[in-house]
């Protein structure tokens, strides 16, 4: 499942030392203070590289500490308290920001992947190609979901499947295996065939293809 990271967009709080928003951010598996969790999956980091704190954390870390660290704010989900973390560079927590369109996105196609999925069951009595074709070439769906829906390709016996898979490119080559083994025995239960030299569908036993006019 998807995580749903929604609900920490909507009371997003404030830097008190630069007043910018905070950025919602994924929170490591293990806090490097004690070794346990954040007991949160989320973070409130300010990233702004003109703070205050984090401009003067440079220095004074370096004077204390003698470290080259600085410091930036941040708060849990559901909590005012106050809390600095320790950065060792400018780009720490950069590359864990949440973006909410990008997991909406996530979101909305994980849900049609599950509707696709439920609709295996009955698509080859009802002719339905669309879900099949959908988890097909749906590349972030489960392995086992678009083997599943590759067998059911020669049942639903509907050429329109041809062109969506031959243009498709699957990151897979057993899934592209598979689909080159279920179109060949698709087209021959239709008596078709693939013209060698512009790949349009032609009858079995033509030697002249009517759309390239090329002889086969």
């Amino acid at each position: 499942m998807i995580k749903d990271y929604r609900r920490y967009f909507e009371n997003i709080p404030t830097c008190p030392h630069c007043r910018n928003e905070l950025s919602c951010c994924e929170a490591p598996p293990f806090h490097i203070g004690d070794g346990l969790g954040w007991g949160s999956e989320v973070l409130y980091i300010c990233l702004n590289d003109e703070c205050p704190l984090f401009i003067n954390g440079w220095k004074q870390i370096a004077e204390q500490y003698g470290h080259n660290s600085s410091y930036r704010y941040m708060q849990l989900p559901g909590s005012s308290e106050a809390n600095v973390m320790m950065v060792g560079t400018n780009d720490a927590f950069k590359g864990s920001v949440i973006d909410l369109a990008v997991v909406e996105a996530q979101n909305d196609r994980y849900q049609k992947e599950k509707q696709a999925v439920a609709a295996l069951d009955t698509c080859v009595e009802e002719g339905n190609l669309t879900p099949v074709l959908a988890l097909i070439v749906d590349e972030a769906a489960a392995l086992s979901s678009r083997k599943r829906a590759i067998s059911l390709l020669v049942g639903i016996n509907d050429l329109s499947c041809v062109d969506p898979i031959r243009n498709h490119r699957f990151r897979d080559t057993s899934l592209e295996s598979d689909c080159n083994l279920a179109i060949k025995q698709l087209l021959d239960k239709n008596y078709k065939k693939e013209c060698p030299h512009c790949m349009e569908i032609i009858k079995t036993q033509a030697h002249l293809c009517m759309f390239c006019k090329q002889q086969i």
